[in-house]
C-alpha cells in the first residue's frame, strides 16, 4: 500500500513564530555533503559553470546561461563566485555568506569570434591558475564542469593539466536531501497541486491545447512557484506514445489529456508530475484498464523503495519494451522510468528502468526524492500516464504529491 508523506504545516512566507525552512542549515549541509563527496574522490577544488551546480555549492542565483557565472569551490577553503556583469555590483551584499567575489570572464559561447574568445579566455585561466596557486592546488585534479573546450584549452595552456569530470559528483552529492530541501519538494508539489485542480476545472471541450500552457503557467505563479513551466499536453490521438506536445489542437469530447508539469519550481527544487483527465464522458473499459495496470505497476514500484533496497528491486515491476512490441529498451527511456528529483532541470540520481537498473543497480538512501512514471495505451487511439513522487524515509517511500492518483479524472468537473 502506498503511504503519504506527512503535508507541509506552513506555507513559503517567512515568520517568527513558527520553525519553516532553514535557508542557512540547508546551505550549509549542501556545500558539507559536496564536500564530502570531494574528499571521498580526492578532488580539493571544483570550478563549475552551470547553473544549477552553483546554486547548490554557493546558494547564489543569477544570470541561467551557462559559463557566464562560475564558481572555485574548495573541499578545504571558502568558495569563490565569479559573478556575471551587473549581478557583480548587485549581489554581494545580498549574499554575505560568501567571502570572496571576483567579476567573471565569459566569451558569450563563441559569439565574439574565436580570436576574442581565445584572448577572454586566457584572461580567465589566468585568473583560475592564481587563485590555485595561492592555495597550493597547482598539480592537484580539478573538477571541471559546465565549461566548454575553449575554457578547458585555456586552462591546459595556462598549466592546470589534471581534470576530473563532476557530473557524477555533483549528481551523487544532490542525491539525498536534508529535512529543508525535502519541505522545498513538498511546497512545490503543493503549488503543483494547485496548478492540477485549476486544469481540471478548465478543461472542456474546444479550448486548444495550447490554452493549456497559459492555465498551468500563470496558475503556477499565482500559487508561489518560483518558476513555472506551460506544460506539456498531449490530447486525443497524440496521447500515445509520449512525443510532440502543445500543437494547438483544439480538445473534443471523449479525448484523453494528460500533462507533464516538470519544472515548477519552489527554491529551485523542481516538480515532476502527471495526471491523466478525459474530456465530456467516464472512460470506457479499455481506458480503465489501461490505467489499473499503470496504477499498479507504479504502486508495486514505490512499494519496493527502501533504504538497503536497490533499484534492481523496484526495477522488475517495470514491464520489458517488448510488451508494447519494441524490440530495445531504449524505446521507452524516460517514458518507463524512476528517476530522482531535486535542483537539476534534468534526471538525477537514481535511476530506475529496464535498460540499466538490473544490471548496475543503485542503493536508495534514506532522503532521496524520486519521481515513478510510465504509460499504457495504443498509437492513435489514445493513452494514459501517471507520475508520482515519493521520499525516502526510514520506513519507506511516502508519497509527495496530493492530487488524486486513482483513476482518469473526468473535466470538467
Amino acid at each position: 500500500m502506498v503511504h503519504m508523506a506527512p503535508k507541509l504545516t506552513f506555507g513559503g512566507q517567512a515568520a517568527d513564530w513558527q520553525e519553516r525552512i532553514n535557508y542557512p542549515r540547508m546551505r550549509e549541509y549542501r556545500m558539507e555533503r559536496a564536500r564530502q563527496m570531494m574528499r571521498k574522490y580526492g578532488i580539493p577544488a571544483l570550478l563549475e559553470g552551470g547553473p544549477t551546480s552553483i546554486r547548490y555549492l554557493t546558494g547564489t542565483k543569477g544570470y541561467e546561461n551557462p559559463q557566464v557565472r562560475y564558481t572555485l569551490f574548495f573541499a578545504e577553503h571558502d568558495p569563490i563566485v565569479f559573478e556575471h556583469a551587473g549581478w557583480f555590483q548587485q549581489i554581494p551584499d545580498q549574499a554575505p555568506w560568501i567571502k570572496h567575489w571576483r567579476i567573471a570572464r565569459a566569451w558569450l559561447g563563441g559569439a565574439p569570434g574565436n580570436e576574442a574568445c581565445r584572448d577572454e579566455a586566457k584572461i580567465f585561466a589566468a585568473e583560475i591558475h592564481q587563485e590555485l596557486k595561492e592555495r597550493g592546488l597547482l598539480g592537484e585534479p580539478l573538477g571541471f564542469g559546465g565549461f566548454d573546450a575553449t575554457a578547458r584549452e585555456a586552462l591546459v595552456e595556462a598549466g592546470i593539466k589534471k581534470f576530473v569530470d563532476t557530473r557524477s559528483l555533483m549528481l551523487e552529492a544532490r542525491a539525498v536531501k536534508n529535512v529543508d530541501e525535502i519541505s522545498c519538494h513538498k511546497m512545490v508539489h503543493a503549488i503543483t497541486d494547485g496548478v492540477w485542480f485549476r486544469i481540471w476545472e478548465t478543461l472542456r471541450p474546444g479550448i486548444l491545447d495550447t490554452h493549456l500552457c497559459t492555465v498551468a503557467s500563470t496558475a503556477a505563479y499565482e500559487f508561489g512557484a518560483e518558476s513555472a513551466v506551460p506544460g506539456g499536453w498531449r490530447t486525443g490521438p497524440t496521447t500515445f506514445d509520449r512525443g510532440f506536445h502543445a500543437t494547438s489542437r483544439i480538445i473534443q469530447v471523449g479525448d484523453l489529456v494528460y500533462g507533464s508539469l516538470c519544472g515548477n519550481t519552489y527554491m529551485g527544487y523542481r516538480s515532476c508530475s502527471y495526471r491523466t483527465f478525459i474530456v465530456g464522458r467516464k472512460p470506457n473499459a479499455q481506458e480503465q484498464d489501461w490505467y489499473k495496470r499503470l496504477l499498479d505497476r507504479i504502486s508495486a514500484t514505490i512499494e519496493q523503495i527502501k533504504p538497503g533496497a536497490t533499484t534492481a528491486d523496484a526495477a522488475k515491476h517495470f514491464p520489458p519494451a517488448s510488451t508494447w512490441g519494441y524490440p530495445d529498451e531504449a524505446e521507452v527511456l524516460c517514458s518507463e522510468i524512476g528517476h530522482g528529483v531535486g535542483l537539476g532541470p534534468g534526471y538525477e540520481m537514481p535511476i530506475i528502468n529496464q535498460q540499466w537498473s538490473l544490471k548496475y543497480p543503485q542503493v536508495f538512501e534514506e532522503g532521496m526524492v524520486i519521481a515513478i512514471e510510465g504509460r499504457e495505451g495504443e498509437k492513435r487511439v489514445g493513452g494514459v500516464r501517471l507520475e508520482d513522487v515519493v521520499v525516502v524515509t526510514k520506513n519507506g517511500a511516502e508519497l509527495i504529491d496530493y492530487f488524486p492518483r486513482e483513476e482518469i479524472l473526468v473535466a470538467p468537473r
